[in-house]
């Protein structure tokens, strides 16, 4: 074994499933799965030494894979927090992808501090990246809020948007502070608190609020992540998911946020989560498309 061999983290989270369910509804033209990420190779795409978990290499095209077994024709790569602010991994991808798209149209988006050049964000948002992502869950609710202010000013020329990875139950006056941005923003995960919490939560009902002033998303993913249930059917997540979409059906994307990092539970079927999708939308075709193309489609200018 060489040093570069032993040099090489090994994957210390769950791998995806290898192979997923194929869904029982056929998605409609121009489907999007707005939440994934990408790793590795680790020889080639470092971690950073500061981080919660090492995950298995999920390449391009093994998600690419994924994507055409779902039905998905578009995705979004979402850069991950073992990365930091190092994008090398994305940018190549989305690079590639301009030579052979694997035939997915795809979009990123970014993890930046303000020290970013005007020139990198010029030279991002022509890769096809459309926002910045904030990871408010794990490195803590006193992550300053004007440097955030700040990098919205500098991303809001490009239509970008910030994406917010946070417990909304625990991030004070968050719909507040989200509503000044002068961009607009995206909460991960149903706004990542227990499900249990339930429709009566005051920073549910917030984010309601903020979603219907119509520069507010939320991305419909992760119910494993807040339910009390292992696997489907994640009934106490579906409550709060079919509240969105019978009040703000505008504002709301899908992602199956494969390959499913750091979870605590069982590993989900990525065909099992689209399923459980349309039994969110009680199978009403029109509003399955509104969140699957109608809403990536502005929200990411596909």
């Amino acid at each position: 074994m060489n040093d570069l061999t032993r040099s090489i983290p090994k994957p210390d989270i769950a791998p995806p499933v290898a192979n997923p369910t194929v869904p029982t509804h056929q998605l409609p033209p121009g489907s999007c799965d707005s939440h994934a990420h990408i790793f590795g190779p680790a020889d080639s795409y470092p971690y950073a030494a500061q981080r919660s978990y090492t995950p298995h290499d999920s390449s391009l095209k093994s998600y690419a894979g994924l994507l055409h077994h779902l039905g998905f024709e578009r995705a979004v790569l979402v850069q991950p927090s073992v990365y930091g602010t190092d994008n090398s991994l994305m940018v190549d991808a989305l690079t590639s992808a301009h030579n052979d798209s694997l035939g997915i149209e795809w979009r990123g988006i970014a993890v930046l501090d303000d020290t970013v050049s005007d020139t990198e964000l010029e030279r991002f948002n022509n890769l096809g990246v459309r926002g910045v992502r904030l990871n408010l869950l794990y490195k803590g609710a006193d992550l300053g809020f004007a440097d955030v202010a700040r990098l919205a000013e500098r991303i809001a020329p490009l239509g970008w948007h910030m994406q917010f990875l946070i417990n909304i139950a625990s991030f004070e006056n968050f719909a507040e502070r989200l509503s000044r941005l002068p961009v607009a923003s995206v909460v991960d995960h149903i706004g990542h608190f227990p499900a249990t919490n339930g429709l009566e939560l005051p920073q549910f009902l917030d984010l309601k609020e903020l979603m219907k002033e119509g520069k507010s998303w939320v991305k419909v993913s992760g119910p494993n992540r807040i339910s009390t249930h292992d696997t489907a059917p994640f009934t106490d997540a579906q409550i709060l998911a079919q509240d969105l979409m019978e009040h703000v059906p505008n504002q709301l994307v899908f992602g199956t946020d494969w390959p499913h990092v750091q979870l605590s539970g069982s590993m989900p079927d990525d065909g099992m989560l689209v399923n459980e999708f349309y039994r969110w939308c009680e199978n009403d075709e029109t509003l399955a498309k509104r969140i699957l193309v109608d809403n990536p489609k502005r929200l990411y200018s596909f």
